[in-house]
Parts: C-alpha cells; sequence; structure tokens
C-alpha cells in the first residue's frame, strides 16, 4: 500500500502517476551500465567470468543501500563532542549511524583489500581494475564516503614502511590490515595562510627523544576521525617534512592532538572535515636522514591520489547523467516525453559522450601505463565535468532539481569540491610545466597518444592524429615562451592535451570493441567527441554538420543505460 495519501486530482492523463519518475536509486548500478561492462571486459580479459557476479552484487550494493545511507548521513552528518561530562577534551568525532552502517557494508564487500586482490589475481581478474570499479559505484552514491574511505592511506603506509620505528610501523599495519582503502588515515596539509604554498607553512617540529613534538593547527583536515594521520611540518632548519602522528602515544596516553571544530560544508558532509591542532603532539618523521625523500615520496603519492579525486568527478558524472536519462524519460512537455525532443536529445547526447570521454580518462590514469603527466590532466578534466555535469542534471529536472528532496543538489554541492581537492587548476597546470620541464614527462604522454590512436578501426582516427602532432608542436612553441606568457598560456596547453588524450583513448575502446565483435558504438563516442573538441567548426560554428547526435541516439541510449 502507499505511505501517502491519495489526492483528488483527475489522474485520468496519466500525468500525476508519480510511480513513473524513478531515478538511479534503487537500481542495480552494474546492471544498467553498459559502458562499464564493456570496459571490464577489456580489462579483465579472462577473469571476467568470475569477477561478474561480483560487481552484479556490488552493484546492487552501492545502487540500494550505499545510495540510501548517503542521503541519510547528508541530512544528519557527523558531529563533534568536544568535551567529556567533567570538561576534559575528548575531541570526539561522532559518526551518524547511517555512515556506520555503510561503511560496514562496504568494508565486508571491498574489493581494494588485500584478500580481495589475492582471489582476483587467482582467477586471472586484474585487481587494479577492479578496485578501480569499486570507487567508480561508490562515487556515483557519496564521493564523501569515498574521501573518508580513501583519504592518505596508501601515503601513511607506504612512508611509515620506510621510516618509522618498528613498533610504530606494526601499529600502523595494525590499523590498515583492511588495506589503503579502510577509512583510518587523514592528511594534513592546509593551513589557515593556504594549502598549496610550503613556503608559508607554520606548523613546526621539535626532536624529542626517539620522536617530535609537533606544534601547529591544521585548517582543513578531512577524516578527522581517522586513526593515522600525515602531517606536514617544518623542521628546525626550516625544511618541510611529513610526520605520522597517532590518537595514542607510543605509552598509550592521549596525544595531543585537538579538534576545534567541524567545518559546515557545502556538501561532501559524509567525510568529517575539520580544524586540528597539534599541542607538542608526538611524531614521527617520515623522512630520511637529511633526504627529503619522504616529502618527495609524499607528493608522488599525492599526485596519484589526483587520480581518486578525478574517479570522484566522473563517479558524480556518471550519476548526474543516470538522473537526468531516467527523469528526461518520465517527464512530459508540449505533448511528449523530453528524451524524444530534439533540444535534449543534443544535451544528452552531449552528457553520454564526455562522460564516456572522462571515464576513458579515468580508467586509464588507474589501470593503463603510469605516465607522468596523468594524474593532473584526467582531474583537470574530470574534477570540472563532475560540476558541470551535475548543473546540466539540475536543469533537466527544471525546478524540481533544485530541491533537496531530488538527488541531483546534492552532487552539485558535492562535485564542487572535486576541483579544489588534491589541487586546483592553476595548481595542476603548474605540475604539468614541473614534469614537463624536469622530467621531460611529456615524451612518454605524445608516445603513449600515438600508441591508442593506432589501435583505431580501420579508416578512423586521422584528426586525432592530426591533432596528436599539433600538440607536439604546441608544446615546442610553448617551451619557447617568455616565462610569464609560457604561465599564463598553461591552461589552455593543458586543456589540449586532456582533448587530444581522451579523444586517442575513445578511438582505443573503439578499436577493441570492433575487433571483438561488439560493435561500432564507440567510434560513434570517439568521432562525436572529436568533432566536438578537435574539429575546426568554420565560420558556421558546425551548425551544417551531419547530426550524428540524433540520427543515432538510440545508439547511444543504449551503450550508456540499460533500464
Amino acid at each position: 500500500m502507499a505511505s501517502y495519501l491519495i489526492e483528488p486530482v483527475d489522474g485520468s492523463s496519466g500525468r500525476y502517476d508519480t510511480s513513473r519518475y524513478q531515478g538511479a536509486a534503487g537500481r542495480d548500478w552494474w546492471a544498467c551500465d553498459p559502458s562499464l561492462q564493456l570496459l571490464m571486459r577489456r580489462h579483465l580479459g579472462e577473469g571476467y567470468g568470475w569477477a561478474e557476479p561480483h560487481l552484479s552484487r556490488l552493484g546492487a550494493l552501492m545502487g540500494g543501500p550505499i545510495a540510501a545511507h548517503a542521503e541519510e548521513t547528508d541530512r544528519n552528518p557527523p558531529r563533534l563532542e568536544k568535551y567529556d561530562k567533567w570538561g576534559r577534551d575528548i575531541s570526539q568525532v561522532v559518526m551518524p549511524p547511517s555512515f556506520t552502517a555503510a561503511r560496514e557494508a562496504l568494508m565486508a564487500d571491498n574489493f581494494t583489500s588485500p584478500e580481495f586482490a589475492a582471489a582476483a589475481t587467482r582467477n586471472g581478474a586484474n585487481p587494479t581494475a577492479l578496485a578501480a570499479a569499486w570507487t567508480y559505484l561508490l562515487d556515483q552514491a557519496d564521493i564523501g564516503m569515498g574521501c573518508a574511505l580513501g583519504t592518505g592511506g596508501d601515503m601513511v603506509v607506504s612512508l611509515a614502511e620506510k621510516h618509522a620505528p618498528e613498533d610504530v610501523r606494526d601499529r600502523v599495519r595494525s590499523i590498515f590490515a583492511n588495506g589503503f582503502y579502510s577509512g583510518e588515515a587523514a592528511q594534513m596539509f592546509t593551513e589557515r595562510t593556504g594549502g598549496s604554498d610550503l613556503a608559508a607553512l607554520e606548523a613546526r617540529a621539535e626532536p624529542d627523544g626517539e620522536a617530535w613534538s609537533l606544534t601547529g593547527l591544521k585548517w582543513f583536515a578531512s577524516n578527522a576521525n581517522g586513526s593515522a594521520f600525515v602531517v606536514l611540518g617544518r623542521l628546525p632548519g626550516g625544511d618541510v617534512a611529513p610526520f605520522l602522528v597517532l590518537w595514542e602515544r607510543r605509552d598509550g596516553s592521549r596525544n595531543a592532538v585537538r579538534i576545534r571544530r567541524l567545518k559546515d560544508k557545502l556538501g561532501t558532509r559524509s567525510v568529517a572535515s575539520a580544524e586540528v591542532e597539534f599541542t607538542g603532539a608526538e611524531a614521527f618523521l617520515l623522512a630520511g636522514s637529511g633526504s627529503g625523500s619522504g616529502l618527495g615520496t609524499m607528493m608522488k603519492l599525492t599526485n596519484a591520489s589526483r587520480l581518486g579525486v578525478a574517479m570522484m568527478g566522473v563517479g558524480v558524472a556518471r550519476r548526474a547523467l543516470v538522473e537526468s536519462l531516467c527523469y528526461a524519460s518520465a517527464r512530459e512537455a508540449f505533448g511528449r516525453p523530453l528524451i524524444e525532443q530534439p533540444l535534449m536529445r543534443r544535451k544528452l547526447a552531449e552528457l553520454i559522450v564526455e562522460v564516456e570521454a572522462a571515464q576513458a580518462l579515468v580508467f586509464d590514469g588507474h589501470v593503463g601505463p603510469r605516465l607522468r603527466l596523468a594524474p593532473a590532466l584526467v582531474k583537470l578534466r574530470a574534477a570540472r565535468l563532475g560540476v558541470t555535469a551535475a548543473s546540466d542534471a539540475i536543469e533537466i529536472h527544471g525546478g524540481n532539481g533544485y530541491i533537496e528532496q531530488w538527488p541531483v543538489a546534492r552532487l552539485l554541492r558535492d562535485a564542487q569540491v572535486n576541483p579544489i581537492w588534491e589541487g586546483g587548476d592553476n595548481i595542476l597546470c603548474l605540475d604539468v610545466r614541473r614534469a614537463m620541464q624536469r622530467e621531460q614527462a611529456h615524451e612518454p604522454f605524445l608516445e603513449r597518444l600515438e600508441s591508442a590512436v593506432s589501435e583505431a578501426p580501420t579508416g578512423s582516427g586521422e584528426l586525432v592524429r592530426t591533432r596528436v602532432e599539433d600538440l607536439r608542436k604546441a608544446i615546442t612553441v610553448w617551451s619557447g615562451l617568455e616565462p610569464t606568457v609560457a604561465e599564463a598560456r598553461l591552461f589552455p596547453l593543458a586543456q589540449l592535451m586532456a582533448d587530444v588524450y581522451a579523444a586517442a583513448l575513445l578511438l582505443e575502446q573503439a578499436g577493441w570493441e570492433q575487433r571483438n565483435g561488439f560493435g561500432d558504438r564507440k567510434a560513434l563516442v570517439a568521432r562525436l567527441y572529436a568533432e566536438s573538441h578537435l574539429a575546426d567548426q568554420g565560420p558556421l560554428r558546425g551548425i551544417d554538420r551531419p547530426a550524428e547526435d540524433l540520427e543515432r541516439f538510440d545508439d547511444l541510449l543504449a551503450g550508456a543505460f540499460a533500464e
């Protein structure tokens, strides 16, 4: 029976039949995502048969309980219990029951755990690809939970194994027994003076026996309820280095870590972000003696974690796309469903193509060759797409999209953090410059593009091949610019890199799809993307070009979403 009152309206037209309006929640997100299925077939090979039941179970979990818990946690976020009944500072973050239930369910079906990775390997399935699929599906439900589980775990473990005392290493191993992606870590870099300018960092560390004493305030620290923190502090000589801080000292007493307050954020409310103060906290230097190796390793891991933020961006974009397709199919205007109208089909076709291009970038970053330039370029594109796709989804929903009871308002609030986390667009562009100038990282990047285009279906890809050569020329010209101008031109250069990268990867996917008998849909996606991002539109701005996005809309839709 219905749980709502029946309104006295004329229902003969069916316009008030709200049962037609099922969005993404409640669906099996694996079963309704043919694009992900194609990716997994490609990356898992013979292991696909073993992995498919796990992925199916995961799709139902993410689209069902995890999505529902995310909405509840957004309405009832974490709270800070600052003092106990005697007025003693306990700085305890109290997580809502919905968060705890979601985390327990995710840890019980954790594709990133060492045990699952070992089982996948035994059965011929790539554990890295499966871990990427796990986070991709989770981020469609709740990127805040994705942040809470994934923030800095690999960094804590890797640095502790290299530099921490043996007894501290044992404690870290115990904390991360379920793997990096278990919600036990936090990165604490940002201060009131900013997060990217290390020269302005004020937290200081002094030697204290076998450990260090750390004092300072971190202004924005996510996952403050974690158990192990990587904290940047300044050494007596002025250098900056990473330190490990745990809630308890070596002797078992409470460490000098205070949470001043939780941040009242626009979105991602399921991850507890806080102002954290260290008042002579016991800390362990995560760097070799005088080598700075700890900071170098940390920066490499930070750069890699940008791929995690990029996955959050494409996760939000995918969820926005599904919500848009569902709503446009049910909503009628001017006598027919929105999805049958040319302007709406144009918008939805554009969303499908952009989401699959970003998906190609992000999965290549996780599963493909380890390219120094990839994390910055992939995050630059995918993080921003999450914002624009969520905004499009709100527009498609009309006034309903602007209401918090509908899911797309939260998507936009959550997505807005992704261009900030792990470096904004300008910081990413500076990293692209650093990688090219210091490591000649553009050379293997260009080789990757050429390799991808070489896998294109027969008779296609000429435009993208031309743009790869144009990109090589653009890098050469940029390298000769006056430094101030060169820095200002970094953004359009990085955008061109991302455009060509995505187009090349779509062609690579299209070639695999065709050779393995799965049709030519991805070639259509690659063509539409290249025409939009790489083609010379001419004086008519492309108005006169063929309307493949409309003529083959049903093909685009069938490969993007299955009821």
